[in-house]
């Protein structure tokens, strides 16, 4: 398996990661409202940025998020769907930053919510 070097890498990996993630029973309730064609790009400009340091994405994604209703469980799930299609898509340096970005937003994130409540 080859690792992530492309921006169509990264569109392929966040792609498919979605499809799984909205076909998920505990996860696609709370992306069911969202039109991912337009929010994918975002998305995959923002892991462009962080795995072949691709400029254009500009925002803060935490606070994107912060209105889901989502906990512990939501982003165990999250993480592991993702650890999930990276290592059956990609081998390598760029796909195990991907894997160890993933926990990394998925504790952030859980962190960040819990402290708003």
């Amino acid at each position: 398996m080859k690792d992530i070097t492309t921006h169509t890498d990264v569109e392929h990996l966040l792609r498919t990661f979605y499809d799984k993630l909205l076909k998920d029973e505990l996860m696609s309730p709370h992306f069911a409202n969202i039109n991912l064609e337009e929010h994918l790009p975002r998305i995959i400009a923002f892991w462009a940025f962080i795995l072949i340091d691709e400029e254009g994405y500009k925002g803060n994604v935490f606070d994107k998020h912060r209105h889901l209703d989502i906990g512990e469980v939501h982003f165990t799930r999250w993480v592991k769907l993702f650890s999930e299609t990276v290592d059956e898509l990609f081998a390598g340096e760029k796909a195990g930053l991907a894997k160890q970005r993933a926990q990394l937003l998925g504790y952030t994130f859980q962190s960040k919510m819990a402290k708003d409540k």
